[in-house]
C-alpha cells in the first residue's frame, strides 16, 4: 500500500480517529464536526480501495489494512513535524507566535504579574499562555516551552529543574485554632484533611502528625486545594508559593520532610537555538530566581502566621 500520492491532510482524520476510536473522539481533536471526520475517512478508504476502520455502536475499531497503513502514517508524521521543529529552531528573529503552556497557579501567581515586562520588551512576539494541568505534546508544537510543577519530567524533552518546590501544611485560622483547642483538650475529634484525588492512601504528613483523621475532600487541582483550605475544609499540603500568596492562610508547624518535587523548565531540543524561545526561557528562569525564596525557603518570612502544635 502506498501513500506518496495521498494529501497529509487527508492522513491526519485517520491518524485522529486511530487514535481516538470514535468520530466525536477524532473531531474534538482536529476541532471539526464528527460528520467531517466520517466524510473525510470514507473518502480515504474509496480512494485506497479498501476498509479502515470497522463501524459498530461502541466505536470505529481498525483493519488489517488500517494496521498497516499506520506505521507508514505515524512515520510520515514524524518526519513533518520534525520539518516543522528545525525550520523553527532555525528562525532568529524576535517576533512571531510563542507557545507557553504552564501550570494555573505557577502562571497565575508567579508568573503573570511580571510579564509586563517581557511584553513591553518583545512586543512583536505573539505569547499565548496554555495554562493546562497536563502536559501538552511539545514534540508536535502544541507548545514551544513548559514550565511544570512535577517529580519526573518527561525524558524526551531537554531542560532542567529550576529548583525544588518546598510544601507547608496550610489550614484557615478557624482551623488551626480548633485544632490548637482540641489538642490542648486531648479531644478524641478526627482532623479534617484534604487530600488529592489519587492519594489512595493518607500521605505521611497526615498519618505521622494525627491519630485520628478524617478525610473531608479530595481535588484533582492545587488550586481548588488552597480555597478548600481557605474556607476551613481542613488542611492541606500546598507548595509555600500558593500558601503565602493566601492571606487567610496559615502554615501549621509540621515537618513535611525532603520532597522530590520541583519546577521545570521544558522543551523540545531542536527548538533550542529558536531567538524567541530563547528570550522567553531567560525571562522565566530570572522571574521564578527573584522568587525563590518565596517558593523555596524553609523560613516563614512569608507566611501569614505560623502555629506550632
Amino acid at each position: 500500500m502506498h501513500i506518496d500520492d495521498l494529501n497529509w491532510n487527508d492522513l491526519k482524520y485517520f491518524l485522529a480517529l486511530s487514535r481516538e476510536g470514535s468520530v466525536s473522539g477524532a473531531g474534538r481533536l482536529l476541532g471539526v464536526k464528527h460528520t467531517t471526520v466520517a466524510r473525510r475517512i470514507q473518502a480515504l478508504e474509496d480512494h485506497l480501495g479498501t476498509r479502515l476502520f470497522d463501524r459498530s455502536r461502541s466505536g470505529y475499531s481498525m483493519t488489517q489494512s488500517a494496521e498497516n497503513l499506520l506505521h507508514q502514517v505515524q512515520f510520515l508524521e514524524d518526519r513533518i513535524h520534525g520539518i516543522s521543529r528545525e525550520a523553527s529552531g532555525q528562525d532568529g528573529a524576535l517576533s512571531g507566535p510563542l507557545k507557553l503552556t504552564i501550570a494555573q497557579e505557577l502562571a497565575n501567581r508567579l508568573i503573570i504579574p511580571e510579564l509586563s515586562g517581557f511584553c513591553l520588551a518583545y512586543p512583536k512576539i505573539d505569547l499565548q499562555l496554555l495554562m493546562t494541568k497536563g502536559l501538552v505534546d511539545l514534540s508536535t508544537m502544541e507548545a514551544d516551552i513548559a514550565i511544570r510543577m512535577t517529580p519526573n519530567p518527561p525524558e524526551d524533552l531537554v531542560g532542567k529543574e529550576l529548583m525544588k518546590l518546598n510544601h507547608g501544611i496550610y489550614g484557615s485560622r478557624f482551623t488551626l485554632i480548633d485544632l490548637l483547642l482540641h489538642q490542648q483538650q486531648e479531644s478524641s475529634s478526627p482532623v479534617n484533611v484534604i487530600l488529592f484525588e489519587d492519594e489512595r492512601e493518607p500521605p505521611a504528613w497526615v498519618t505521622d502528625n494525627f491519630k485520628q483523621f478524617n478525610i473531608a475532600l479530595r481535588v484533582d487541582d492545587v488550586g481548588s486545594m488552597a480555597i478548600a483550605a481557605k474556607a476551613g475544609i481542613g488542611l492541606a499540603k500546598l507548595p509555600r508559593f500558593i500558601g503565602r500568596t493566601e492571606p487567610e492562610l496559615q502554615v501549621l508547624d509540621i515537618n513535611t520532610g525532603p520532597t522530590k518535587w520541583g519546577i521545570w523548565l521544558l522543551y523540545h531540543g531542536d527548538l533550542r537555538a529558536t531567538a524567541r524561545v530563547r528570550a522567553c526561557k531567560e525571562f522565566l528562569e530570572k522571574t521564578l530566581e527573584n522568587k525563590r525564596s518565596l517558593i523555596q525557603g524553609d523560613k516563614t518570612d512569608y507566611d501569614n502566621g505560623t502555629f506550632e502544635q
